[in-house]
């Protein structure tokens, strides 16, 4: 059976690690799929594989594993994002920088300044052994590079801890070799040979390296802590005590003793402990750390409460419906942190590279050594060549590019009620061609509410009154906005209530004889004009649906009821259409009310009277132009939303909806769904940014390094510029922090690039009946070597098939028929 779990990782230090940990845990029998953040120290593994072969792979890896609990899961008081790495680190470089600075004195301080030191350390050889012994110590004090770094290398593999630890080390050893030289020459009277030497120690880079690398680190630290700044401040706001209403007394306890169905109370400036429904009072909610929304927004009985939102004024008492790890605000903490533990398929580059860095490094060093001893260079300038290359090369930068970005933009998304569950959603959003919408509760509020009220025999207020009463017994949407209009007039009783399923209803009251609904019902019952019927096909027109309402067969008047469009749906769809997004509406409803809904929202291109699964086929059949995005709400809007490249769901929408979805929109508002693509363009441009930097500083430092542009570097401002590189790259992404995502003003200038529109073809499948034939019908068809990806659905029966070039139908049909399922037809 498929499940999803999370693990700690320790001991990673750099994009070679997290590579390593990945192949070696891919290669487990049973796990389909292998995540692994660098940025979290996090692993998500997907597959049927048992937990402990997993955790034994990581180990044999040569890095430590732990089963992770859920990261909302905050009761206890553990903070699983708290820091442990900056205070271990500080103490590290106090240490380090204490011994360094003595060290420093004696190499440079007395050596080429002149600096006095005691008597007896003016002896080169004993100021060589006095070097060597404070450089021991800052080796020893940084001893996780070297144990990390030799034994990634003994177990055939290498990071960037390596680099450190044979740089270090290789200036070290050749120091050691060059003092064992000077006391020999010391020995036997050679003082010029002694001094010359005594000129030509690297211990201060040796001790340099290490303590410079672990600035790095600490700042590295401090900037990655930052971009989980967001997902700290949700998880700070989760309260820790509710009070329980008990037998009429209101009791304290822990937030995480709440139980499903137990009564809480929350009074003025109390937070809301767990999500509830109102039983009790009304108050005024802050719900801005979950929808971004400013607003307080007004609760009453009925309403619904979440957790981790403040209560501004007023006094409720709830019901709890959902406790833990099930409250909204755990959902969005566990979802932010999920998807920085997946990988955005642009963050494979580094990947890819990483993997091979570090050994090239290795190489690339070995033959600076070889090359400058064959151009006649001294060993000591050639042993400095080498040690600079590998300590200037950096795939920490290169690791790092990627997941900073994604959990800054996470984080940010979050602040603004917009939830990725993925890397790869955040970042395919950016590149969406189309954007298919769903009507119902997406562009409009999905809602009914009166919309005209027009009396032909009585007064308006006797129309609704009547109407209203009648409608009252009835439970349909249409007759709940009538009612809704009617909420402060007193209703007269109704007797003899009847309803004509698919036609109308009736009853009496006061004696009197009153029917309500549909025109086909009302005109078999009493005439209408001609003047009467204009009315109805204008209000049909634009999108309302008009009841009609007699008194003992009399025509009293005209109710319409309408689902409006939203408020910001129109500029969203304008917005969208700025962006260079292609805008279409799929409905179940009438082609009028589309017709009238899309006019209204702007949008100039939609598919009315669709089924769920035809939803599904025609958000297919737009791929041909590009990836699509399809946003709903409803349980039937799931299928197209799963065969969707990105599915959005509305946050107020169905459950399955927002199961199917990739990305989740808490607030109920079209505009998020442009802030979400402006998000998303940002993230992308910005980890092209970080992507780029880290490339280029290699690029440009390694050759430099080397000594190509005629400059000697000292192996000590290699090992500063590598410790710099991650730091910037972390700080770019933390740029993100900033980003205007509800600004449409430069939304033309981050239009991505035109990408080649890849030739898909849709195969509709009988007998495919579960995961089993889904997994036989892509083996199939991804066993043609002209077909790139192939997608199986058996819910929907379709298949999606990307192609690297033409083929025809005739094969693909054979190659699915051979895997024993007939098609039925192909697109």
């Amino acid at each position: 059976m498929n499940k999803t779990m999370h693990f700690n990782v320790t001991g990673m230090s750099c994009a070679a690690c997290s590579a390593r940990v990945e192949k070696a845990v891919g290669a487990v029998a049973g796990v389909s799929e292998c995540s692994v953040s660098l940025l979290t120290n996090s692993m998500r593994v997907e597959g049927g594989a048992d937990e402990k072969e997993i955790i034994k792979a990581v180990e044999k890896a040569g890095y430590g594993a732990s089963k992770k609990g859920g990261v909302a899961d905050n009761t206890a008081g553990d903070d699983p994002l708290a820091d442990t790495e900056t205070p271990k680190l500080k103490k590290r470089l106090t240490k380090s920088l204490l011994i360094l600075i003595v060290l420093m004195y004696f190499s440079m301080g007395h050596n080429m300044l002149g600096f006095p030191v005691p008597h007896l350390l003016e002896n080169p050889v004993y100021s060589g052994f006095f070097q060597m012994l404070l450089a021991v110590t800052v080796m020893i004090i940084n001893s996780n590079f070297y144990t990390n770094g030799f034994g990634a290398l003994f177990r055939g593999g290498s990071n960037m801890d390596t680099l450190v630890a044979v740089g270090s080390s290789a200036a070290f050893l050749y120091s050691a070799a060059e003092l064992f030289i000077m006391v020999k020459a010391a020995a036997t009277g050679n003082a010029a040979l002694t001094e010359k030497l005594g000129m030509n120690l690297y211990f201060e880079s040796a001790a340099m390296i290490p303590a410079l690398i672990t600035v790095g680190k600490l700042l590295e630290a401090i900037s990655k802590g930052k971009t989980t700044d967001a997902l700290k401040s949700l998880m700070k706001i989760a309260p820790k005590t509710a009070i329980l209403y008990l037998d009429g007394k209101e009791c304290e306890v822990a937030a995480g003793d709440v139980q499903k169905d137990d009564i809480f109370v929350v009074k003025s400036g109390g937070n809301i402990p767990v999500d509830g429904d109102v039983i009790f009072g009304t108050a005024a909610v802050d719900e801005s750390a979950l929808t971004g929304e400013s607003i307080p927004a007004d609760k009453e009985i009925g309403s619904r409460v979440f957790a981790a939102t403040t209560v501004k004024s007023g006094y409720i008492r709830c019901k709890a419906t959902s406790v833990g790890e099930d409250t909204t605000i755990s959902g969005i903490i566990n979802t932010v942190a999920n998807a920085a533990a997946t990988k955005a398929p642009i963050g494979r580059i580094a990947d890819k590279v990483s993997g091979i860095f570090v050994p090239c490094v290795l190489v690339i060093a070995l033959l600076t050594l070889i090359g400058w001893l064959i151009s006649g260079k001294d060993f000591g300038f050639s042993v400095a060549r080498a040690v600079s290359v590998l300590v200037i090369s950096c795939p920490c930068a290169l690791g790092l590019a990627t997941p900073v970005a994604i959990m800054v933009a996470s984080g940010v998304g979050a602040k603004n009620g917009i939830l990725y569950k993925t890397a790869s959603a955040l970042e395919m959003l950016g590149k969406t061609r189309t954007v298919a919408l769903d009507k119902t509760g997406t562009i409009t509020n999905g809602t009914p509410i009166v919309t005209d009220i027009i009396p032909l025999e009585v007064s308006e207020n006797e129309l609704l009154t009547l109407a209203a009463a009648l409608e009252k017994q009835s439970e349909h949407p249409l007759s709940r906005a009538i009612v809704k209009a009617a909420e402060d007039i007193v209703l007269p009783e109704v007797t003899d209530f009847e309803v004509k399923i698919g036609k109308g209803i009736s009853g009496r009251i006061n004696g009197s004889l009153i029917l309500g609904g549909s025109y086909k019902y009302i005109s078999q019952k009493t005439e209408i004009e001609s003047t009467v019927n204009g009315r109805l096909i204008s209000l049909a027109e634009k999108g309302k649906t008009p009841l009609l309402f007699t008194k003992d067969d009399i025509l009293m008047g005209i109710i319409a009821v309408a689902d409006t469009v939203k408020e910001d749906s129109a500029k969203a769809i304008s917005e969208l259409k700025n962006m260079g997004v292609r805008v279409v509406m799929l409905t179940g409803d009438n082609e009028k009310t589309a017709a009238a809904i899309a006019e209204t929202a702007g949008i100039e291109e939609f598919k009315a009277e669709v089924l769920p699964e035809q939803k599904a086929v025609s958000v297919n059949s737009y791929k041909k132009y590009g990836r699509v995005a399809m946003v709903g709400d409803g349980i039937n809007d799931a299928p197209a939303l799963t065969v969707a490249d990105i599915g959005i769901a509305v946050g107020t929408g169905a459950d399955i909806a927002a199961d199917s979805a990739d990305i989740v929109l808490i607030k109920n508002r079209l505009t998020d769904v442009t802030a979400a693509i402006r998000l998303s363009r940002f993230t992308i441009t910005n980890i092209r940014e970080n992507l780029f930097w880290a490339f280029f500083y290699n690029a440009v430092c390694i050759p430099l390094a080397i000594g190509l542009y005629g400059i000697a570097m000292n192996p000590m401002y290699g090992a500063a510029a590598m410790a710099m590189s991650s730091f910037c790259v972390c700080m770019n992404a933390l740029r993100l922090n900033r980003a205007k995502i509800r600004n449409s003003e430069k939304d033309k200038s981050i239009k991505p690039k035109e990408e080649k529109i890849k030739m898909i073809k849709t195969i509709y499948v009988e007998g495919m009946m579960c995961a089993h034939c889904e997994a036989r019908v892509k083996s199939a068809l991804e066993g043609l070597k002209e077909v790139e990806t192939a997608l199986p659905d058996h819910n929907t029966k379709m298949v999606t098939v990307t192609l690297k070039s033409d083929i025809s139908d005739e094969t693909l049909k054979t190659a699915v028929q051979t895997a024993g399922y007939e098609v039925i037809k192909i697109d």
